[in-house]
């Protein structure tokens, strides 16, 4: 039997950190991300642990949840999403012993948006985020790209990465799981029993959908639409439901961090922007699986390859982005007379770096006319453009932007 690969977690210092000072740490993030895995190796010194997956601690969490908390001294709490009661239970234990470090829990679903979380822990919890792994993670690299382009420079390119080898890591995604696997046929396989069971279990238990036959259709459907902006009556038609029902499902997909609305970045004075969010994937592997997307089928048609691409880059920045020194916000840029960049970060201070992505290996002056539009309206906002391509030369091209390989995304 092989044994699992434990890759190293870049969250897992910020985790420690947060223990130090804080009584209850949340680590967030989608089901088969990794979570059980990394904070079963920090249930130690008294720590004890415990999941919700377990039917009688489950029990124990409904029937009883004060005394279940009373019981604990400091607490591993794994899938706590299941039994949202215990939070109030959590509160008034470390009202009472304001400890660091008492309550380490996890969650599979955006714990944030539920009312009771935000009122009872204000003040008293620390959340952080686990998404599947980076490229960095799963090459052993420790170094930020976002940290490093704020700090005006690119890292230097990972294991070189091109054709092929490229649109097999994007394929491939970064659910443990899946990085497992041999072939692409047993990934897709994991895939899409990795939904169903989400669809049939967490959906039910997040939300109370019952009708739940719509939800792969609407699913699949969203996934057409990746890295489009959305239109939730347009979309809902798809599949017979109406805007309303059709926004309320897209919060529910969500909060289970299988996908984000991206905002476009605006400044007061643009009148003519367009204010529609885009929807983007977060793992490049659940959507091509989605869309039946193959590597034989990208050979005969590399077009269908470029939007699965950009969930792959926008997943590897937003990983960045929950263990990066800054704080940084992804959006995306869309006017009236069709400039786009297909990535925009923006730091704590208001400063920009441009991401835009392309699937081929030779750059054009037109593949920068949006990065070009963006460096003209944010004038001393701009910190840098980076036009990512499937090649291997990082070269200048004048005004603050940079054509760069994809490969220095787990670059050193």
């Amino acid at each position: 039997m092989n044994t699992p690969v434990l890759y190293p977690r870049q969250i897992e210092s910020r985790i420690a950190e947060a223990l130090e000072d804080t009584p209850v740490v949340l680590l967030a993030g989608p089901r088969q991300a990794g979570k059980t895995t990394l904070v079963r190796q920090l249930a130690t010194g008294g720590r004890r642990y415990l999941t919700l997956d377990d039917e009688l601690t489950f029990l124990s969490a409904r029937e009883d949840p004060v005394g279940m908390i009373r019981s604990l001294d400091r607490a591993v709490i794994d899938e706590i999403q299941r039994a949202p009661q215990l939070l109030l239970a959590i509160k008034k234990s470390v009202d009472e012993d304001r400890r660091p470090g008492r309550f380490l829990l996890t969650g599979s679903a955006n714990l944030m948006t539920l009312p009771t979380v935000a009122d009872s822990l204000a003040g008293r919890m620390e959340t952080l985020s686990l998404l599947p792994l980076s490229q960095s993670e799963i090459e052993g690299h420790a170094a930020n790209w976002l940290d490093a382009a704020y700090a005006g420079c690119l890292l230097e390119p990972g294991e070189p990465t091109f054709g092929g080898d490229l649109v097999d890591r994007v394929l491939r995604g970064g659910y443990p799981e899946a990085v497992a696997r041999p072939t692409s046929r047993r990934r897709v396989t994991w895939a899409r029993q990795y939904l169903d069971a989400l669809i049939q279990r967490d959906v039910r238990d997040l939300s109370g959908i019952e009708k739940l036959d719509q939800l792969p259709r609407f699913l699949r459907a969203l996934a057409q639409t990746a890295g489009q902006m959305c239109n939730y009556t347009q979309l809902g038609g798809q599949v017979g439901l109406d805007g309303k029902t059709a926004a309320r499902y897209i919060g529910v997909f969500e909060q289970m961090y299988l996908l984000e609305r991206i905002d476009v970045w605006a400044r007061d004075r643009l009148n003519r922007v367009v204010k529609t969010p885009k929807l983007q994937f977060i793992d490049s592997g659940l959507l091509a699986s989605l869309l039946d997307l193959t590597a034989d089928e990208i050979q005969r048609d590399r077009a269908r390859f470029g939007k699965v691409l950009e969930t792959f880059v926008f997943g590897e920045l937003l990983k960045h982005g929950t263990s990066a020194d800054g704080d940084y916000r992804l959006m995306y840029y869309r006017d009236a007379d069709k400039y786009e960049v297909d990535v925009i970060v923006e730091n704590a201070a208001g400063q920009l770096v441009g991401v835009e992505v392309k699937a081929a290996a030779t750059v054009n002056g037109n593949d920068l006319r949006g990065l070009r539009k963006l460096a003209t309206l944010a004038g001393e906002q701009f910190r840098l453009g980076v036009l990512l391509y499937d090649g291997a030369e990082t070269l200048p091209l004048g005004d603050g932007i940079w054509a760069a390989p994809l490969s220095t995304l787990w670059g050193n």
